[in-house]
């Protein structure tokens, strides 16, 4: 059986993840569980909590802007071209640095991290960030954003 799809820019499913557009490019059920693509879009100062991914590995594909990852104790500045791997069980966050917004690929191996981003988004209005914090519940809840990570094998760690 040939599966194969295409999914050009705007026409996968975008969501708004708090400050971040996120445009799933591919999921664990498009590629039959081998990985999941988003590409994120975040506007400058953008950072993630310190965190754990315990059921994949990530790895991160810069394309605009400029970002910082802390990987463990390693520190990798992020900008176009650069690709960073994080094995899973690893502890890492990332920073956007400038004036601009970065634009980066997250690809989840195997696929499944895609879900929790699903899951704690609201549909996209339209293809750009989101004019201010969205939340699911409508105001950010840590609790639950926590609950939501256990679910898919993230640990926040602050």
């Amino acid at each position: 059986m040939n599966n194969a799809f295409s999914v050009a820019h705007g026409e996968g499913d975008a969501y708004w993840f708090r400050v971040t557009l996120l445009e799933v490019k591919a999921t664990g059920e498009d590629t039959n569980g081998a990985f999941s693509l988003i590409e994120e879009l975040h506007p400058p100062g953008c950072e993630s909590p310190l965190h754990v991914r315990n059921n994949e590995e990530l790895t991160y594909y810069v394309l605009e802007g400029e970002m910082t990852f802390t990987i463990g104790e390693k520190t990798i500045k992020g900008v176009p071209g650069t690709c960073i791997y994080v094995p899973r069980h690893i502890k890492h966050k990332y920073q956007v640095g400038g004036d601009s917004p970065a634009k980066v690929l997250s690809m989840f191996t195997p696929a499944g991290g895609e879900q929790f981003f699903i899951e704690r988004s609201l549909p996209a209005e339209e293809y750009k960030l989101p004019p201010e914090s969205v939340e699911v519940d409508g105001e950010f809840d840590m609790d639950k954003l926590t609950a939501t990570a256990q679910k898919y094998g993230i640990e926040i760690l602050g």
